[in-house]
């Protein structure tokens, strides 16, 4: 069997194969990709994949998306807790914990809390309590994300191209890419996820300055996310000569780690990150909804073309849940015409029109999860009860835009932490150092020799 197929989305063998086929047919519908369904006639029906091929040998982008959908709750990602589990009573690892922007605005949907509902200070609380050596924010991961990202933007702009850059924070998009329109990898930007950013940091400066031998650090991811599991295999993601993060685990996979221990998740008082990677700034915050990345970007490179500070921060017009997104922008006399698509199927549709000349852009956001990471397939799943009556993409990225509000620091050039790791450590954003840390590479799957 594939060794990447231990990082996929695992099958239950007892599935009703009428209802898989109907997830699998509505997944190919929401995200243009459809790698599962019925096998065969009769009494030898079964769910898999084409040819009896292992998922992860199909172009599975495992967004898990049809983990969200499935009528029967049969399709779940592969559990991981219990490595986190072995590592926590590891006395020889040091466990350093990363919450994603969106998990804290969807674990209290997993404890019965309204949807929308920010419990950044409860779920640090219960992650403190659960054993975590260190219990840090991947929001401030997300400002170096821009830092590194505007920085590789405004460099294309200089040298003309290549346009339009893609942004690379999402694994199931990449993998996308990879898969189905490996012609575009030289558009994609060479910056990691914040989550991948995050581990080479801890794995390099943090474990420097604390004189921990990189070996002996165990980063665990917690993402609303199921391709962040794939994603954590990839190559060129070991700054350090380890791998970058460990393991990856969903916001409903916490959620199970924190009923497993007994604690009284409603009842916990309101914490605070650890420091120095505890304080982000507002445009860390909003990465979590489908066009948080860009609008984080521009805030940066707007005010890095101007030489100034500016008044407004807020692109307002990349906003919002709509499967694709246009905006134009005048910045200190560069015309920057910019795109944002959530869903495989709206990205699929937004890069057509780029290829055949019918629409043109300097800079394109792509989530692959409808609505961005607040609706990731590794977030709590609602009843179809709630889902039908309820926008749950929006309430959730609303609480992350109240918090981007209250921030008195909202660009990511802002960040006082960010400021002194380069200072002291990285030199400059798009350093050869930093290039070497927070960035990667892509592959063509067709360059790839057997």
């Amino acid at each position: 069997m594939n060794l990447m197929i231990a990082q996929f989305i695992c099958i239950e063998i007892t599935i009703n194969v009428f209802y898989v086929d109907v997830v699998s047919l509505f997944v190919k519908k929401l995200q243009a990709v459809g790698v599962i369904g019925a096998n065969d006639r009769g009494f030898n029906t079964h769910i898999g994949s084409a040819y009896e091929q292992d998922l992860g040998d199909v172009d599975c982008i495992s967004c898990g998306q049809c983990i969200v959908v499935c009528q029967t709750g049969a399709i779940a990602e592969k559990d991981q807790t219990q490595e986190v589990w072995a590592a926590l009573q590891d006395p020889s690892k040091h466990v350093v914990v990363q919450t994603a922007p969106s998990v804290r605005v969807t674990l209290g949907e997993a404890f019965q809390l309204p949807v929308g509902t920010n419990v950044e200070g409860k779920m640090v609380a219960a992650l403190c309590r659960i054993g975590f050596d260190r219990v840090f924010d991947t929001n401030v991961a997300a400002d170096f994300t821009i830092m590194e990202e505007a920085t590789e933007f405004l460099q294309r702009v200089e040298n003309n191209g290549p346009f339009p850059m893609f942004t690379s924070c999402s694994p199931g998009w990449v993998k996308y890419c990879e898969a189905y329109h490996p012609e575009l990898i030289p558009n994609l930007s060479s910056c990691k996820s914040p989550q991948q950013m995050f581990g080479a940091l801890i794995k390099t400066w943090y474990a420097q300055k604390n004189n921990i031998e990189p070996k002996d650090i165990f980063v665990v991811g917690i993402m609303p996310c199921t391709a962040k599991k794939f994603e954590v295999t990839r190559e060129n993601q070991a700054a350090a000569g380890f791998t970058d993060v460990d393991i990856d685990l969903t916001t409903r996979e916490l959620a199970r780690m924190i009923d497993k221990v007994g604690i009284r998740f409603n009842e916990l008082p309101d914490e605070t990150f650890d420091q120095p990677l505890g304080d982000a700034t507002g445009a860390g915050y909003i990465f979590g909804a489908t066009g948080g990345v860009m609008e984080a970007a521009l805030r940066t490179a707007s005010e890095t073309l101007a030489g100034h500070a500016l008044e407004a921060v807020d692109f307002e017009e990349v906003r919002g849940t709509k499967g694709i997104k246009e905006a134009t922008y005048e910045m200190s006399g560069q015309t920057v015409k910019v795109a944002v698509a959530s869903g495989i199927n709206n990205a699929k549709r937004l890069i057509e029109q780029i290829e055949k000349g019918e629409a043109f852009y300097h800079f394109v956001e792509i989530m692959a999860c409808p609505g961005g990471c607040v609706n990731g397939g590794g977030q709590p799943v609602q009843p179809g009860s709630v889902r039908n009556f309820v926008d749950l993409q929006s309430k959730r990225a609303q609480a992350l835009y109240v918090e981007d509000r209250g921030k008195g620091l909202r660009r990511s050039h802002e960040n006082p932490v960010l400021q002194r790791i380069y200072q002291e450590f990285l030199e400059k954003p798009g350093s050869h150092k930093a290039h070497h840390i927070l960035h990667t590479s892509f592959q063509n799957p067709n360059l790839i020799e057997e």
